[in-house]
């Protein structure tokens, strides 16, 4: 919280602009202002002490001044020789912005407010994840959507991981079992050890992290440039129980997948089958597992020249014919010739 604003606000918290002062005590007093009156003073938004109203994207709502006192405390304890005359200031400045909230009602309960926050911007999702990661002790969940982990998507939470190892604290990581084959995956849980376990599925849900089964962190945005920190006990719990359920239903990345008992039919385009069945286009089976287009597209040709298939309606025949779009079925019951001893490639 003692870093800088913009170029035009080279503030910290403390010490607001005069711009700021306003628009701050004026959130504090109305419990939220528009986005259009906060314009003039990014420096609130980069200093945290406006953040997206959930329930209406047009507003901003205030950080409480005693959490904003919080985290000012929090770092000039690390450099208490040099900010001595800055403690003062934080503590004058949190004392008259709180005296401003009490006079006013709340526009929400104040439990509202911490139990969902929306995080505007990369730096701050980092520095969300980054506190909830100091503060984690038992155990963190995650769902890794998408296909094959890039190296710098891993080693960008590399310092997090290493640090939670370090404590003690037990990992479980969902992905599609696309990531199987991404080198970077293998090396980051070597180097991990068994403080992470990881199991895969034909598909996930969207990314989802959980410390301590306390606080959950998930998308808010399609580019993942916004997100939402959930402390809300219920919302938790029930986020708890799909990943429980998902991981149930995973294998876990040790153990080679299932064989389709259908030779030259592997277990993605048994997948891939399953999804043509129920109507998706290529594009979104190929998000759906992981994949490009043009290799979900490879597959489905595959697909239609082991089963005889010349066109992608006869193909959905044939899907039905060897009852890929359900539970499979043994190759004796399929009906396709040149079947013999079951093979995945």
């Amino acid at each position: 919280m003692a870093g800088h604003g913009t170029d035009g606000h080279p503030h910290g918290a403390d010490r607001l602009c005069e711009a700021g002062d306003r628009v701050y005590s004026r959130a504090v007093r109305r419990g939220r202002v528009s986005r259009r009156d906060a314009e003039p003073v990014p420096c609130l938004l980069d200093l945290a002490l406006l953040h997206p109203d959930p329930d209406d994207m047009d507003w901003l709502v205030p950080t409480s001044p005693q959490e904003v006192m919080t985290r000012l405390l929090r770092g000039m304890y690390d450099e208490v020789s040099a900010s001595q005359r800055r403690v003062g200031s934080a503590v004058a400045a949190v004392e008259r912005y709180a005296g401003l909230g009490r006079q006013v009602r709340p526009v929400r309960p104040a439990a509202e407010g911490s139990a969902i926050r929306v995080l505007d911007g990369l730096a701050r999702i980092q520095a969300a994840m980054d506190e909830a990661t100091e503060a984690c002790t038992t155990e963190v969940l995650t769902v890794q959507p998408g296909g094959i982990r890039r190296e710098h998507e891993l080693s960008e939470g590399l310092h997090r991981a290493l640090a939670l190892r370090g404590r003690g604290v037990r990992m479980r990581d969902l992905y599609t079992h696309v990531a199987r084959h991404g080198q970077g995956l293998l090396t980051y849980l070597e180097l991990m050890g068994d403080a992470v376990e990881a199991r895969t599925l034909d598909e996930v849900i969207d990314r989802l992290i959980l410390f301590d089964r306390t606080v959950a962190f998930i998308p808010a945005n399609a580019d993942r440039t916004m997100a939402l920190e959930l402390r809300h006990p219920a919302l938790v719990a029930y986020l708890v129980t799909v990943f429980e359920r998902l991981w149930r239903l995973a294998i876990p990345l040790t153990a080679p997948l299932p064989d389709t008992g259908i030779e030259g039919i592997s277990h993605r385009e048994q997948s891939i089958a399953a999804l043509l069945a129920e109507g998706h286009q290529d594009a979104v089976i190929a998000e759906r597992l992981g994949i490009s287009v043009r290799t979900c597209r490879a597959h489905i040709a595959r697909l239609s020249e082991t089963l005889g298939a010349a066109s992608r309606t006869q193909l959905g025949v044939r899907i039905a014919q060897a009852g890929l779009d359900g539970p499979p079925r043994s190759a004796a019951s399929l009906g396709v010739p040149g079947q013999g001893s079951p093979s995945v490639r």
